[in-house]
């Protein structure tokens, strides 16, 4: 905390349930108490605000204005004498123009919780950030994964801190140095060099920041096991997985050879693909098989709920939550995805954290990876994943936190000789070059375990 607290601008890059909202009420607190600021700003994503709010009531007095937006009772906020004022990216944006004016007459702390946000230097939500930024007198960045995708990723959010004084003002310049590339692949020289970059980029980040891991012993917390579960398809499944692959081979591919350097591109492009293994249905409604990563689910759920245990089951798309819900009925299933009104969502959340008879929640991404404490479960089971590095590690990790009692285990689906090979060895990978960024690992260890495959395995996957 003394490190945030000493500081003008400072990121704090704890693992997830590590305590990075213990230490921003402890700075906030202490910045009030010796008037070294007048108001303490937090934004946070639109759906946490709500866990902001119930934090502050239950470990303070302090009762926070919500900055919204809705123009008119934000009038309030920006001319009513306050502490603590809550609000969403969104919010800022919109109400930039009276923020701007607020902080030339306030001396405002302000946190970005889940600062990945800004993540998107061109984009209008970052710009809006970055203007505001030097109006702070105080400015404190929050991520359990700062490297949430690649390692560019970091650069937004330390520029909002600093202006560029860390990691530069050329964020086109940066990316070329840090990106992954399938250039990579059987070129040691190449490698080398890069592991050298990612470790000098991390040292410029420990200048400013801190992290703590859950590997560094600070906490103790059960173990995490990791199973993969290989599928078999189902035989319609796997003939429509062929026409599709038919269709996209020709995109990804020219004369034999890989056209596509940026691998998201590739995803995306892709997507259809993993439809298909997660589930045909959510590509053709006319499906009405199993689909060949059912049973072995179902089966997992059974032994799981026998012991009388939870399991989040996580996948990308809402349909499929929603199909997944109704079929796991028998296990009191409970449904959480980004087309249910927040309060909804936090009352699917209340009943299976309460309720012994709801025993598996099946939840998106995008609806549960953040802000969520889920430790009355100890099973997480990916059903379907993109290449969402950001994504997989924060879904995990809502079970492996301060208040879990039991091991816990992470399950990841795979189809055999299908794109999810593909995700799996790219996540692999990202994940070894976010954490040579973060200083999780040293450039050693990145240079034995680095493997750049993943390009091998496309080919394979698409071409056979």
């Amino acid at each position: 905390m003394e490190f945030v607290c000493g500081r003008d601008f400072a990121a704090i890059f704890h693992e997830q349930g590590l305590g990075k909202t213990k230490i921003a009420f402890d700075c906030a607190l202490k910045w009030l108490s010796t008037q070294e600021v007048d108001v303490v700003l937090i934004v946070a994503k639109k759906g946490l605000v709500g866990n902001w709010q119930r934090e502050f009531e239950t470990h303070t007095r302090i009762r926070p204005f919500v900055l919204s937006e809705k123009s008119a009772q934000n009038y309030y906020v920006f001319t009513t004498p306050c502490r603590v004022v809550l609000a969403h990216y969104e919010a800022i944006k919109k109400e930039e123009k009276r923020v701007r004016a607020w902080l030339k007459t306030r001396r405002v702390a302000v946190f970005l919780d889940e600062a990945v946000k800004i993540k998107t230097p061109s984009a209008d939500l970052a710009q809006c950030f970055f203007r505001l930024g030097p109006l702070f007198a105080k400015r404190v960045i929050m991520t359990g994964t700062p490297a949430a995708n690649r390692p560019y990723d970091v650069w937004a959010p330390i520029f909002f801190l600093d202006q560029g004084a860390t990691l530069g003002t050329d964020y086109d310049q940066f990316k070329r140095k840090t990106d992954l590339s399938k250039e990579f692949h059987g070129n040691d020289v190449l490698l080398a060099n890069y592991g050298k970059i990612l470790a000098e980029v991390q040292n410029k980040i420990s200048a400013i920041s801190v992290r703590e891991t859950k590997a560094g012993g600070r906490i103790t917390l059960p173990s995490k096991e990791f199973v993969r579960i290989d599928c078999d398809w189902e035989s319609s499944q796997l003939e429509l997985y062929r026409q599709v692959r038919e269709e996209l081979r020709a995109i990804v591919f020219r004369d034999g050879r890989l056209i596509q350097d940026d691998q998201d591109s590739i995803l995306k492009r892709l997507l259809r693909l993993i439809q298909v293994a997660s589930n045909p249905k959510l590509v053709d409604e006319a499906y009405n098989a199993e689909p060949g990563k059912f049973p072995q689910l179902y089966d997992l759920l059974t032994d799981i709920t026998r012991r009388e245990e939870k399991a989040i089951v996580f996948t990308v798309f809402n349909e499929n939550s929603t199909w997944l819900t109704k079929r796991l009925a028998p296990f009191g299933a409970l449904c959480l995805n980004g087309s249910m009104p927040i309060d909804r969502r936090n009352d699917t959340v209340k009943w299976f954290l309460q309720n012994e008879s709801d025993r598996v929640l099946v939840a998106t991404t995008g609806a549960a990876k953040e802000g969520l404490t889920l430790t009355v479960a100890n099973h997480v089971i990916f059903y379907d994943r993109t290449y969402s590095l950001d994504d997989y590690l924060q879904a995990q990790d809502r079970i492996h936190r301060v208040s879990q009692k039991r091991d816990c285990f992470v399950y990841t689906m795979i189809m055999r000789n299908s794109v999810d090979e593909w995700i799996d060895a790219l996540l692999a990978q990202k994940h070894l070059a976010a954490q040579l960024t973060q200083g999780d690992i040293d450039r050693e260890i990145y240079g034995e375990q680095a493997d750049f495959s993943f390009v091998d395995i496309l080919h394979s996957i698409l071409s056979s």
